[in-house]
Order: C-alpha cells, then sequence, then structure tokens
C-alpha cells in the first residue's frame, strides 16, 4: 500500500524519472503545500469570503502555475488525476469520519428528509441534466458522444460537494439545516456513484421499459448490499473488540483494529462492485454506536482525534490535488481549437446544475413541509435556499467520475472526451472558487445570529468541536432521555419518526446493545473498556 501511495505521489513529480529523488522531491512538495494550506487555512479562518477549501485550491492553481513556468510548459503529464488514489486511499477516511462524528439523533430524525433530497432529488437532478445534455450537446458537434455518455454526465453532475457550506455552518445553532446539508451531501454522493456504476452495466442505445426496470433493481440493490456491508462490518467490529478486550492488553491493537475494519469495509464492497462511500459511512455510523463504547478511554480519545485528522489531511490533500491537476495541459490542447465551444459547454453545464438543483430542493421542501406538524421542524424558504445553494458546488468526485468515463489512465486523445474533461474541470473551479467565496456572505444574510437561535434545540448534542477529552460521545449523549411510548397507530401516523425511534431503541436495548456492546451494557472488570467511569457518573 506504502508503494502504491508513493508510486501515486511519483506520477505528480516529473513523470520519466523514476529515481529515488524524483521521488522524495514529490512528497517534499506535497508536504510543504499540506502544511502551507493548514498554516494559511487557520489565518483566514474569520476571513468572510475565503476558508480552508478555497485556499488549498488556490495554492493548488499557483503551484500547477509555477511548475508550467520552471518546465516551460513541456511538462503535460506532470499533472495527472489519478482516480485510484482518490477512492483508494483519500475518499474512505472522509466518508468514514462524516458518518463516526455525524449526530446521529440528528441524522435519523431527519433522516426520511435527508433520503428524500440525497437518493430521490439526486435521481431528479440525474434526469434533468441528462435530458438537459441530449437536447443540447447532441446538436452541438463536440465529437462522438452517444446516449450513453451524456446519461454519464448527469451522473458525474449530479455529485455535490457541500463542504464549504458545513464549514459555515454550526450544528448547534442550525441543527436542522445542517443535518439537511451535510446528509444529503454524503447520500447524494453515493446515490452519484451508484447511478455512475449502473449506468456503465447497460446497453443505453435500446432504451426501453425492461432496461429501465433491471436499471431501477440494480440501483436499489446497489444501496441495499452496501448499506448491510457496512453495517456488518461494524457490529463485527464490535463483537470482536467487545469479547476480546484487546485494550487490556495493548491501546493500540483497539485502534489499528478499528482502523484496519473500516478501510476493510471500504474495500470489499469496492471489490464486491458495490458503493464503497454508503459501506463505509454506516460503518462509521455502526462503530461509533457500539465500537466505540467497547474500547479504553485512551483508544476513544485516540480514535475521535486520528480518524478527524486523516479526514481533514484527506480533504485538504484533495483540494489541492485537484488545484494542480487543472492545469494539465494535455487535455487542455486536444480542446484549445475551439476555445470558444469549451466557454459555452461549460456555462451549459452549470445551468443545468442549477436548474437541476433547484428542481428537487424546493418541491421536495415543500413535500416535507407537508408531514411536519411544528414550524421547528419545517424548512424555511431561507432555509430551502441554503439548502439549494449547498448543492451547487461540484468538487472531486465529479472528476474522478469525469476522469473514469472519458480518459484511460487520466489521458485522453478523443475531441469530445478532452472537451468534457476541460468543461467538468471549469464547472469544478468556478462553482467552488465563486460560489464558496459567496457561501459565508449568503448564509450571514439568510441566517442571521438573531434567528439562528430560533431553531435550536435544548436537547441537540454537544457540537464536534467540543473537548474531545470526555468518556461519552457528543452523538450519544440523546440516549439518557426519556422516551415516551407511543400510544396507538394514530400516533404511529402523527409522529412516525419518534415512534420508530421507540421501538428501535427497545429492540437496541434488548438485544443489540448486550450482545454488540455500547455506553452501559459493557460489564466492569479491570482494564475492560469501562475502566473506571460509568454512565451514571456523568
Amino acid at each position: 500500500m506504502g508503494l502504491d501511495l508513493a508510486a501515486h505521489l511519483v506520477r505528480l513529480g516529473v513523470v520519466g524519472s523514476t529515481s529515488d529523488h524524483a521521488s522524495v522531491v514529490s512528497i517534499n512538495l506535497f508536504v510543504a503545500l499540506l502544511c502551507a494550506c493548514i498554516v494559511l487555512g487557520h489565518l483566514l479562518e474569520e476571513n468572510r469570503w475565503v476558508n480552508e477549501s478555497i485556499t488549498a485550491l488556490i495554492i493548488g492553481l499557483c503551484t500547477g502555475v509555477v511548475i508550467l513556468l520552471t518546465t516551460k510548459g513541456k511538462s503535460s503529464h506532470i499533472l495527472v488525476f489519478s482516480e485510484d488514489l482518490f477512492f483508494i486511499y483519500l475518499l474512505p477516511p472522509i466518508i468514514f469520519n462524516a458518518g463516526f462524528q455525524v449526530k446521529k439523533k440528528q441524522f435519523f430524525r431527519n433522516f426520511m428528509t435527508i433520503t428524500l433530497f440525497g437518493a430521490v432529488g439526486t435521481m431528479i437532478s440525474f434526469f434533468t441534466i441528462s435530458l438537459g445534455a441530449i437536447a443540447i450537446f447532441s446538436r452541438m458537434n463536440i465529437g462522438t458522444l452517444d446516449v450513453g455518455d451524456f446519461l454519464a454526465i448527469g451522473a458525474i453532475f449530479s455529485a455535490t460537494d457541500s463542504v464549504c457550506t458545513l464549514q459555515v455552518l454550526n450544528q448547534d445553532e442550525t441543527p436542522l439545516l445542517y443535518s439537511l446539508v451535510f446528509g444529503e451531501g454524503v447520500v447524494n454522493d453515493a446515490t452519484s456513484v451508484v447511478l455512475f456504476n449502473a449506468l456503465q452495466n447497460f446497453d443505453l442505445n435500446l432504451i426501453d421499459v425492461s432496461v429501465v426496470l433491471k436499471f431501477l433493481g440494480n440501483f436499489c440493490y446497489l444501496f441495499l448490499s452496501s448499506t448491510f456491508l457496512g453495517v456488518f462490518a461494524g457490529l463485527l467490529s464490535a463483537y470482536i473488540i467487545k469479547k476480546l478486550y484487546i485494550g487490556r492488553h495493548s491501546t493500540d491493537r483497539e485502534v489499528a483494529l478499528m482502523m484496519l475494519m473500516a478501510y476493510l469495509s471500504y474495500m470489499l464492497a469496492e471489490l464486491l462492485e458495490l458503493s464503497g462511500i454508503l459501506t463505509v459511512f454506516f460503518c462509521g455510523i455502526v462503530m461509533s454506536h457500539y465500537t466505540w463504547h467497547n474500547v479504553t478511554e485512551s483508544s476513544r480519545v485516540t480514535t475521535k482525534h486520528a480518524f478527524a485528522t486523516l479526514s481533514f489531511i484527506a480533504e485538504t490533500f484533495l483540494f489541492l490535488y485537484v488545484g494542480m491537476d487543472a492545469l494539465d495541459i494535455e487535455k487542455w490542447k486536444f480542446a484549445s481549437d475551439s476555445p470558444g465551444k469549451s466557454i459555452g459547454i461549460s456555462s451549459i453545464l452549470l445551468g443545468l446544475v442549477l436548474v437541476g438543483r433547484a428542481a428537487f430542493v424546493f418541491p421536495l421542501s415543500f413535500l416535507s413541509n407537508l408531514t411536519k406538524k411544528t414550524p421547528v421542524e419545517k424548512i424555511t424558504w431561507r432555509q430551502q435556499i441554503v439548502v439549494w445553494w449547498a448543492g451547487l458546488m461540484r468538487g472531486a468526485v465529479s472528476i474522478a467520475l469525469a476522469y473514469n468515463k472519458f480518459t484511460r489512465s487520466g489521458h485522453t486523445q478523443l475531441h469530445g472526451n478532452a472537451i468534457m474533461i476541460t468543461s467538468t474541470i471549469t464547472v469544478v473551479l468556478f462553482s467552488t472558487m465563486v460560489f464558496g467565496m459567496m457561501t459565508k456572505p449568503l448564509i450571514r444574510f439568510l441566517l442571521p445570529a438573531s434567528s439562528n437561535t430560533v431553531i435550536s434545540e435544548p436537547s441537540s448534542p454537544k457540537s464536534l468541536h467540543s473537548p474531545l477529552l470526555t468518556s461519552m460521545q457528543g452523538s450519544d449523549l440523546e440516549s439518557s432521555a426519556q422516551i415516551v411510548r407511543p400510544s396507538s397507530l394514530r400516533m404511529l401516523l402523527s409522529k412516525p419518526t419518534h415512534t420508530v425511534h421507540y421501538y428501535w431503541r427497545k429492540f437496541d436495548d434488548a438485544l443489540m446493545r448486550p450482545m454488540f456492546g455500547g455506553r452501559g451494557f459493557v460489564p466492569f472488570a479491570p482494564g475492560s473498556p469501562t475502566e473506571q467511569t460509568t454512565p451514571g457518573g456523568q
């Protein structure tokens, strides 16, 4: 694994030189740039326009310009984007940490709305962008693109990147809005990748009802199977650690086992051609609910710090990587003979992204509000605009899928494919830079501080930014609250979330926690996960 990662990093250096010196120079360059991104991101934390992701993107672009100038524009392969590096090394820690740190009460309280936006909404966006691409691009003579390519474009540009918005929102002040943007972002990425992979398994030149039904069936299979695999991996890790009490002998083994089991779940999903994103996300949720409470106190602190740090470094590396790769001169040469057409295609794609996003956010928000009884639970008009805006940015998932579809090993010599790659890069850069810079002012305008506290809830869990030196994970603090038993079928129909939560807690306490561990169900023993801390002593 280390050799493979080093090989990928070497590709970012001067290709053609396989010496150890070239490898060392390449790694030094990236480590130094990562340090610069962290320092500048910290200094610009309170800036009105710039955040850490935009800072990393700008540094990557500037570094790419310097490299091209020093090589006099001859290093056309110096900045090749690697899908393997993205999907195998960078994406897993980001998605796993998202599931591991998620506030489960808020996430599952709004699970139906999140699924509505993340799955159904992504499908609506997919069809909107695909139909728009078929209607417009088929008349523009941009190469040998067929219906399958246009549908792939729909899947590529349905994948959002809400990092910029999440860096601005506060999950304690706006718990509903944060959970919607965060949850939809994860489900959206998984749905887009599942859609993209499902499209590769069908001959889309002859589309009929049977093909559509098989496609939807394959999509549901991938979605459910990936979720089940993630839950199974999380429960397996909890059971092993609970039964063996590994922490009595080595805290390092506990931490290593959690990390490796999480990564194994992702790689198994990729091996079985499932969605690794969904698998590792739900593995993170299950590990935080069971496994995390079965380890020693020092392991709890270590895992929370380690997972958050790995995710942060991977995100920074990713934006830096995208910024540098944007200047890969080879693809721009193939598309340079028609710059006007490239700009036009990028503008059309950006317009389709705006329309596709609006086509489901506002209608689905209206439908969601119809099922809510109290104003606090409803999505206000201003919040709907923030949700719509949060999904306008496109990121590394879109670039990785575009490279997978329109290149071979990061290279292409087909005019139409080169135009689609450069247009994807243009949309990603423009949406991240321009829309990202406008995110802070927009949210401050739509959600002033005085109104944020109105939608906050006294029972909301602690912020993830609170000190990590605690014996209980913040996302589980709500479990101590008294749950009222639903009295009738009418209660189930009027408050389905609370009713399902009640029966899940009953099942969890009676069967799951005694078997797999979790807070309050691990017996005390010297060196056991409970150590000197008990739930009653908090």
